[in-house]
């Protein structure tokens, strides 16, 4: 969770403590997100109601509230989080069931990063300065004169 997200969710605790007692619940309400009466909000209302109403607002084309999971984890994916992170977060049972279903925002793929191992300034740290085949012509060259 992100620290904004989680900021976001102590001020609601808070608010949430405040009506319960208005409401003679206690302490909280047992539900996160509740209605005027401390109860389970009806999702159907609720989306008609308030999340078309943002979307609108927000001048955003109508999407399902599960299309919010999506856009999550393509965002997360396309720059470059890990995957497996990412899959617990969904909920996947594996990050083979999440790479199958978002592999086309992975990173990568471009001619031109591939491209960028021809460049003379790239070495990996493991790879030796000059190919052992170039170091055996060497070694040939320098015996034959």
């Amino acid at each position: 969770m992100s620290l904004q997200l989680a900021e976001s969710l102590k001020g609601h605790e808070v608010l949430s403590k405040k009506k319960g007692f208005a409401l003679g619940l206690g302490d909280l309400p047992e539900y996160v997100f509740t209605n005027e009466e401390g109860k389970i909000i009806d999702v159907s209302n609720w989306r008609r109601r308030v999340f078309k109403k943002v979307l609108k607002k927000a001048g955003l084309r109508e999407i399902r509230i599960h299309d919010m999971r999506h856009t999550y984890a393509t965002l997360r994916i396309s720059k470059g989080d890990n995957i497996t992170d990412v899959s617990k977060q969904l909920g996947h049972h594996s990050a083979k069931l999440t790479l199958d279903t978002y592999t086309h925002v992975m990173p990568g793929g471009k001619k031109s990063e591939v491209d960028g191992l021809d460049d003379p300034d790239f070495k990996h740290p493991n790879a030796p300065y000059i190919h052992p085949e170039s170091l055996q012509t060497k070694k040939e060259l320098t015996s034959i004169g």
